[in-house]
């Protein structure tokens, strides 16, 4: 994401974001992806499109893309055309990761994240992975959902649900040959066609994503950082449903992690003590706030209800020395079967971000 740290404002955020993926590039990271997030005074990636382009320009080798574009508030065309542009200005460069959460009603977030009437699954330990059980979450009171229903259309989300499989086919056509309608028409987006764009589907469920990612034949990426409890479910999915492509003969899978690393425990601790506060901002269904210092967080009155809307994804935070992060992430990987590995990091220092993806990236390669 490209974050805005309390006190700094989204031009920062974005400045940052961009130093981040140079440094990033630096360090050895093969891909750097950039989330959507609106009305969230804590997140200034709102155009992945537009964003990724300025970080390519900025960038000479790494790959830069998206995780995700919210196919819900998008034709598939303009996508197509979005991210192809950027392919043609940066050719073997461009990744175009799509998500469906425009697509997601409020009830279906809340069944998702948890009702607050729902009963609480404990947590289990699946050969040293944490899986968590969902949280008993407030996103099914009446006037969350109505936020989420007035922010759908705001955004140009469709009243009635559109097959997300047939979306993700109609941007792979214009990626290729090109898309032809019920009435035999050709339309072809030369922005789009025939360039290298790769395209991936994120999912965190086992739910119409990892189903589309499967039967196309294109790669997946499952979200332990945003829905931890779900994720073998989606990877198992995805895996049942691959049918092999000519780019993909076999499943290939990403697993996302939200990870902090500092020279010592104690100090990456420290660093991630805004986390829990940050989380449950979004939880509450208001959106990302700023995300705050170590001494605002410390303020922060906690009950037992309000943490038992973020103990999934605080537990399933990677927090440590390089050493402890990098094994925790190696159980990740053995764990899930994954070919790849995307971490993100948010703290409220830019250098301590820096450094906790430097320390991450020397660990990792040695």
């Amino acid at each position: 994401m490209a974050p805005v740290a309390s006190g700094r404002g989204p031009a920062a955020a974005l400045r940052e974001t961009v130093e981040l993926a140079q440094r990033a590039e630096q360090f050895g990271y093969r891909r750097f992806w950039v989330a959507e997030h609106h009305f969230a005074s804590g997140v200034a990636s709102s155009s992945p499109a537009v964003l990724s382009a300025i970080i390519a320009g900025a960038t000479s080798t790494i790959r830069v893309g998206s995780g995700a574009v919210l196919l819900g508030y998008y034709t598939p065309v303009s996508v197509a055309e979005q991210f192809g542009t950027v392919a043609l200005a940066h050719p073997g460069r461009v990744d175009l990761g799509l998500g469906r959460s425009g697509l997601v009603r409020a009830k279906d977030l809340a069944k998702l994240f948890g009702s607050t009437t729902a009963p609480q699954v404990p947590s289990r330990n699946v050969d040293g992975l944490v899986i968590p059980g969902r949280p008993k979450g407030a996103l099914d009171r009446p006037e969350v959902q109505r936020r989420f229903e007035a922010s759908h259309r705001l955004l140009g989300a469709r009243e009635d649900e559109v097959d997300y499989g047939v979306q993700v086919r109609q941007i792979l056509a214009f990626l290729t040959t090109g898309h032809t309608d019920d009435d035999g028409h050709l339309f072809q987006a030369p922005s789009a066609q025939g360039t290298d764009t790769q395209l991936w589907v994120l999912g965190s469920s086992a739910g119409p994503s990892a189903k589309a990612a499967g039967e196309l034949g294109l790669p997946f990426t499952a979200n332990y950082h945003v829905s931890p409890s779900s994720v073998l479910e989606a990877v198992e999915a995805y895996r049942a449903a691959f049918v092999p492509s000519e780019a993909f003969p076999e499943p290939y899978v990403m697993v996302s992690a939200d990870v902090v690393v500092a020279e010592d425990t104690a100090t990456a601790r420290e660093l991630a003590r805004p986390y829990g506060q940050w989380v449950l901002s979004i939880r509450s269904g208001e959106g990302a706030i700023p995300f705050p210092t170590a001494e605002e967080a410390a303020a922060f009155e906690w009950t037992d209800q309000l943490r038992s809307l973020v103990a999934d994804r605080v537990e399933t935070q990677f927090v440590g020395t390089s050493g402890e992060v990098a094994e925790k992430l190696d159980t990740l990987r053995r764990v899930t079967g994954a070919d790849e590995l995307m971490v993100t990091t948010i703290t409220h220092g830019h250098a301590a971000r820096i450094r906790s993806f430097e320390l991450l990236a020397k660990e990792w390669i040695n």
